[in-house]
């Protein structure tokens, strides 16, 4: 059954990388943290090394709380989290945790027959830090700001799409009412990822990924278009994307190469963004001309920013737009959205 409303929602974390990490501090820093508590965390590595990276982040800084741990468990400001070393769903008893929500940020789970094991071994819902492999192997996919208000609240398997989709999607969305979107090429500029190496090495099917992480500029795949087309159905066929990973640890950014159906010049977009920065997406879309590095977001929370002096218009319908975001904390911070607007509608899990 659902949670009283004024109980905060238990949470279990499985997969405690990078974007777990965020999620939780992220957790720690919203407005919003007594409405919620992290009281399971499932990681394969060892308790040492996950209060270790817990207390101190080379990306964000220290933890803004009090870290420290006992023989099983690691400790926020006094708050017991069981910590579990499980490597499959099957292996941890979601049920005795008596959680209302685990969020996934291993990554490793993206078919439908996947997910459904953490529901199987006991998990009420499952909100996922990636896309999965497609619409039909979760419940709903949510951009938030777009379509969260789509969820009912009787969803088990639910993903926050991917921090490339929630950066775009919004600008696209935002244009394509304004002025129709014919076709767009998305060039994501993205951060070194842990599926790169350091060093030359054999690592990935993917032969330009065993190339050094920290010595190139290195094309990837993407599957961004994919994730945009979900999201704005009514664009499908019309996006290409294409991705670079660059030698720095943190925010990314997207150029957005765009054919309009109505003839556009640089004051007019940059209007309709800035406009919308202030009002309908205030909170999610941030607007700025001042002449920015990628390191002036880090640790932000905005889902993207439009480098207004960045914009471009070649011909009377075609513009180039240029976004950043962070591609940590910015989607940590919707998750924690999600999450909260899912709980407000949850129905029994049944």
């Amino acid at each position: 059954m659902p949670r009283n409303a004024s109980n905060p929602v238990r949470i279990a974390i499985n997969g405690y990388g990078r974007i777990g990490r965020c999620f939780l501090r992220a957790l720690y820093e919203s407005p919003w943290r007594d409405e919620f508590e992290v009281v399971a965390i499932n990681e394969p590595a060892d308790l040492a090394s996950i209060v270790y990276l817990t207390r101190f982040d080379s990306t964000h800084g220290r933890f803004p709380g009090q870290v420290d741990a006992t023989a099983d468990a690691l400790l926020i400001d006094g708050r017991r989290i069981a910590v579990s070393h499980a490597t499959t769903p099957e292996e941890v008893d979601w049920a005795a945790l008596g959680i209302d929500l685990v969020v996934e940020c291993s990554g490793r789970y993206a078919s439908r027959a996947e997910l459904q094991r953490f529901i199987d071994a006991g998990c009420p819902r499952l909100l996922l830090s990636h896309p999965a492999n497609s619409g039909e192997d979760v419940d709903a996919t949510v951009v938030f700001g777009i379509n969260h208000d789509a969820l009912r609240g009787n969803e088990r398997i639910v993903s926050n799409a991917s921090c490339t989709t929630n950066a775009v999607v919004p600008v696209l969305e935002l244009l394509d009412r304004a002025f129709g979107v014919e076709h767009v090429i998305l060039t994501t500029v993205h951060s070194v990822m842990n599926d790169q190496p350091l060093i030359d090495g054999y690592h990935h099917t993917d032969l330009r990924r065993t190339r050094s992480a920290m010595q190139s500029i290195i094309p990837v795949s993407t599957g961004l278009a994919r994730g945009v087309e979900r999201l704005l159905p009514r664009l499908a066929g019309r996006v290409q994307a294409k991705a670079l990973r660059v030698p720095t640890t943190n925010v990314s950014a997207i150029d957005i190469a765009l054919s309009l159906r109505e003839a556009v010049d640089v004051a007019a977009l940059n209007a309709l963004l800035r406009g919308a920065a202030g009002s309908s997406h205030a909170g999610l879309l941030s607007y700025s001309e001042q002449p920015h590095a990628s390191i002036d977001f880090n640790h932000e929370a905005y889902s993207a920013i439009v480098d207004g002096g960045q914009t471009r218009v070649g011909g009377p319908r075609m513009a180039s737009l240029f976004i950043w975001f962070d591609n940590e904390w910015g989607f940590a911070s919707r998750l924690v959205d999600v999450a909260r607007h899912w709980r407000a509608r949850w129905q029994p899990a049944g």
